[in-house]
C-alpha cells in the first residue's frame, strides 16, 4: 500500500495541466502491454492528444476524471468516468481507461481508484456501471474481487500492443445510493 495515496477528481482546466504526466501513465502502461486502445510504440504525440480529448470531455462534463497521485504530486495512476450516454440510459456510465504506472502497481492504487470512481458515479446519480478489460489479466481478477459481475467474453475481440489478438471480458455493477 501507499500510505500517502491521493485520489481525487480533476476538473477541466486541471486536466489540460496533467497532459504531460498522464501521457507518461498511458505510455508506460502500453509499453508494459496493457491493451487500452494503444498499440506500441505508442508515440508522446499520441498520448497528449488522447489526454486533451479526454481534458475538452472533463470540459464539456461528458467524463469524470480521477487521479491518484502520491505526497509528490507524481500521477501514479487513473480512471475515468464516461457519463455521456444515450438517451434511455440516463442512469449508466462506463468505466474507462484504469491505468496504474507499473512503479505502483501492486500497492492497492487500482483498488482504490475504483472504491472512488464507484463512488463519483453515485454522486453523478449512476446506478449501472459498465466496463470491458482484457481475458485473464490481472484487471480482470481485481475487478471480479471489487464485486463486478462477470457478463461475458468476446474472443479476438481486440489487439494487444505487440499486435497479438485477445480476448476481452465485459464487466456490470448495480449500484445503489446506500453501498
Amino acid at each position: 500500500m501507499i500510505e500517502t495515496l491521493t485520489i481525487r477528481r480533476v476538473g477541466a482546466n486541471e486536466a489540460s495541466a496533467y497532459v504531460d504526466a498522464l501521457a507518461d501513465v498511458l505510455i508506460d502502461c502500453v509499453e508494459g502491454g496493457a491493451s487500452v486502445s494503444f498499440m506500441w510504440p505508442l508515440s508522446r504525440d499520441k498520448a497528449q492528444a488522447f489526454w486533451r480529448n479526454v481534458a475538452e470531455g472533463v470540459a464539456r462534463g461528458e467524463r469524470a476524471l480521477l487521479i491518484a497521485e502520491d505526497a509528490a504530486g507524481d500521477i501514479l495512476g487513473t480512471v475515468q468516468l464516461v457519463l455521456a450516454q444515450p438517451e434511455n440510459q440516463p442512469h449508466r456510465a462506463d468505466v474507462a481507461k484504469m491505468l496504474v504506472h507499473r512503479r505502483a502497481r501492486r500497492k492497492g492504487v487500482a483498488q482504490r481508484l475504483m472504491a472512488a470512481i464507484e463512488e463519483e458515479a453515485r454522486t453523478e446519480g449512476k446506478t449501472v456501471l459498465v466496463l470491458d478489460t482484457v481475458t485473464g489479466g490481472d484487471a480482470e481478477r481485481l475487478y471480479a474481487r471489487a464485486g463486478w459481475q462477470r457478463v461475458g467474453v468476446v474472443p479476438n475481440y481486440a489487439l494487444m500492443p505487440d499486435g497479438a489478438l485477445c480476448g476481452t471480458t465485459f464487466f456490470c455493477k448495480q449500484l445503489s445510493a446506500a453501498d
